[in-house]
């Protein structure tokens, strides 16, 4: 089993076979997430699926696979899946967001970002990196992700 190191690493939060993975996508990036999820169907059947409102409709009556559905991204899902993600129940995360239009729900798409970042969470932003994500061989072997201890206190040289 790979694992990753880090300074000051905390206990890692392990992860098993069945990966808990969230599917996210803004509007104008709904068919790309579909598309790319259809075409990945066999791998993502393994896994444990979650998605926010809109997007988990489509993709349960796409793939006919149980997905488990938060609120919609604006009605507060992102947040949702922030939780989920801060209570160690996810461990993936691709979100497929849409840089180019403003929402009106950015501050909770950064806060979204920004913990799974927190809590080491492997991100895919896009159809590439989702491709590397899912291709990868760790996807079906246990792996023990570190969490840094962002509550320990830092020497003030390092601050």
């Amino acid at each position: 089993m790979l694992t990753e190191t880090t300074i000051h690493a905390t206990d890692g939060r392990p992860m098993g076979l069945c990966k808990h993975i969230a599917l996210i996508a803004h509007d104008n990036r709904k068919q790309d997430l579909v598309q790319w999820a259809r075409f990945n169907r066999d791998l993502l059947a393994a896994h444990d699926l979650s998605a926010t409102g809109t997007t988990g409709s489509l993709l349960a009556r796409e793939l006919d696979l149980d997905i488990t559905r938060v609120r919609s991204g604006p009605l507060g899902g992102d947040q949702q899946v922030g939780a989920r993600i801060a209570e160690g129940d996810l461990d993936l995360l691709i979100f497929f967001w849409d840089p180019l239009e403003p929402h009106p729900h950015d501050v909770d798409v950064k806060a979204l970002l920004r913990i799974a970042v927190v809590y080491n969470i492997p991100i895919a932003c896009n159809r590439a990196s989702a491709d590397f994500m899912i291709s990868s061989p760790l996807l079906g072997e246990p792996y023990m992700r570190q969490m840094a201890d962002h509550e320990r206190p830092r020497p003030l040289e390092q601050r």
